[in-house]
């Protein structure tokens, strides 16, 4: 019974279309919750609630650099799920390719001239 509560709450996890946004925007890279939030064009305490349910259901983790928390994909094995949910809705849920946001501070928006 265990092993069908674990996959529970994966599923429980990704059934959220802000946290679906969430994970297909760290499908290339690690991201700041600046970028996030800027991206979601959400609060930050929001944002943060959402990254909080996805790093408990260990689909993420995160690293601290100075003052700001980057999020990562612990596993790239959730995008298997995430594209068959696609392929099987006929939907595309990706996200805009490296995105530069002029509401994001981060240093990769900076570099990449926002």
């Amino acid at each position: 019974m265990n092993s069908y509560r674990l996959a529970s709450q994966v599923l429980k996890a990704i059934a959220h279309p802000v946290r679906l946004r969430i994970l297909n925007a760290l499908r290339d890279d690690e991201e700041c919750v600046c970028h996030i939030t800027a991206l979601l064009h959400q609060r930050q305490a929001y944002v943060s609630q959402q990254l909080m349910f996805l790093r408990q259901a260990g689909l993420i983790e995160d690293r601290k650099d100075g003052l700001r928390v980057y999020y990562r994909v612990k596993d790239r094995r959730i995008f298997q799920v995430l594209d068959t949910v696609n392929a099987l809705t006929g939907l595309e849920m990706g996200m805009p390719e490296n995105p530069v946001l002029a509401a994001c501070p981060c240093p990769k928006c900076e570099k990449h001239g926002r």
